[in-house]
């Protein structure tokens, strides 16, 4: 089941994607694609509706995030071996956890803006994991049971300010518009094995990123079970997972976003991303 938000920005209204590729409105059964309506009894209830018998919605709307009320955007560093390599970083014995601003999250098709004083904005195509559950000191064995679904995630990141301006990796994590999500939710029984998925991303036709969720470090248990030791989980929080090698920051010579660039980006089975990139 893919589910999914669409509206104006600020009110958008809940729906879900029939297999007809036709956006079915959920505001009469749903408030929102968030808290118990991501919990297993909540898909439930919602995979037992006929599509056919919810209002079909009309035109090509705006998508938002595919989850909202979003609680926590945590984000998983250095978890492709290769893209460690191409950070020149060393890779971590534990996963590298560190967080984004939840004002960052937008929706997949949403203009990306350059912060003002950016010189190096970058991209990264990530497994995006949305947690269904209360989750606290859950084992690596029951760790997926406790995801409501798995979406596309771009980690857009400013190297200057990750990396130079001192403090933690959030403010190069954080700006506006730096965290987009969906286009759909795709409920975790329609996800067979998140481990094996193919991702990309291009920027101005040109494909920088080209991998799969089978090269991670850390696999998605490995790194629900390790932050629910640290904090608990709740409905509606994203985990972004890392991402493969083929960023900015790793080409020869750094190759950056700049106003007038046009990204795609996808994951098998979870959508594709159009975005173009603006002046903030």
């Amino acid at each position: 089941m893919k589910l999914l938000r669409y509206g104006a920005l600020g009110a958008e209204k809940p729906g879900m994607l029939d297999q007809d590729g036709i956006i079915r409105d959920l505001s009469g059964v749903i408030g929102d694609v968030a808290g118990e309506a991501l919990s297993d009894e909540g898909i439930a209830t919602l995979r037992d509706l006929d599509p056919a018998g919810l209002p079909a919605v009309e035109g090509n709307p705006r998508f938002g995030a595919c989850v909202g009320q979003v609680g926590k955007f945590i984000c998983i560093g250095l978890n492709y071996a290769d893209h460690a390599a191409e950070a020149g970083m060393a890779l971590p014995e534990e996963p590298v956890i560190f967080f984004k601003a939840t004002s960052a999250v937008c929706g997949p098709n949403d203009d990306i803006e350059i912060p003002r004083t950016s010189v190096k904005s970058d991209w990264e195509v990530e497994l995006g994991v949305v947690i269904g559950k209360h989750t606290k000191y859950v084992s690596k064995e029951e760790a997926l049971d406790h995801v409501a679904g798995y979406c596309v995630v771009n980690d857009l990141s400013e190297r200057d300010f990750q990396l130079h301006r001192s403090g933690q990796w959030v403010k190069g994590k954080s700006c506006d518009t730096f965290g987009p999500i969906g286009p759909w939710l795709v409920t975790r029984d329609e996800v067979a094995d998140p481990q094996n998925l193919a991702m990309y991303l291009e920027v101005n036709g040109h494909r920088y990123q080209d991998g799969s969720t089978n090269t991670m470090h850390f696999d998605v248990a490995t790194v629900i079970s390790h932050l629910s030791q640290f904090m608990s989980l709740q409905p509606g929080d994203v985990i972004s997972t890392g991402t493969p090698p083929g960023v900015g920051m790793g080409q020869n010579p750094e190759t950056y976003l700049k106003p007038g660039d046009k990204m795609e980006l996808g994951i098998e089975g979870l959508g594709v991303q159009t975005q173009n990139v603006m002046a903030g």
